[in-house]
Order: C-alpha cells, then structure tokens, then sequence
C-alpha cells in the first residue's frame, strides 16, 4: 500500500506523512499531533519551514479557518528527539 504524501505549508516540498510535524485547530488554536481530531496541516521537521507557515498564514490557509498559532510551538523543532544528546 502506498504511503500518504502531504505538502507542508511552510516550503511547499511534498513529503511521505511520516516525515512531517502534523498540527490541526482546537479550539481556534494551532495545537500539535497526529492523534489529533479534524483537518490537518503538516511542516517539514525544519524551524525555517514553521516560521514561514506562521508568518505567510500557511497554517490558516491550509486549515480554512483562523488560528492563533503560539510562537512557543516552535520548540518542537529545536528540541533534540527523545532518548538523543549531544555530546
């Protein structure tokens, strides 16, 4: 079975599903999440992508709707994955 390509609303780029941070609106907010009801919009897993979605309106344009996206979302792209360090 073929695998679900989404485009993120910050560079346009086209990715497997699995390779992008998924968001959808809750309450007229941006909260993040695959497991998260309703309409989705997807960035690449890149802080530059998120700031321009939210700069350009990506995520109320891809959403259909207005939301309040929280600059404090940011930090799921700098935050190292879980079980990683630097050393």
């Amino acid at each position: 079975m073929a695998e679900p390509i989404r485009r993120c609303a910050g560079c346009g780029r086209r990715a497997p599903q699995r390779e992008l941070q998924r968001f959808a609106a809750v309450a007229g907010r941006l909260v993040p999440g695959r497991d998260v009801a309703g309409r989705g919009v997807y960035t690449c897993r890149r802080l530059v992508c998120f700031e321009h979605a939210r700069s350009q309106r990506g995520f109320a344009r891809a959403l259909r709707r207005s939301v309040d996206v929280d600059p404090a979302l940011a930090r799921l792209y700098t935050e190292e994955p879980h079980g990683q360090r630097r050393q």
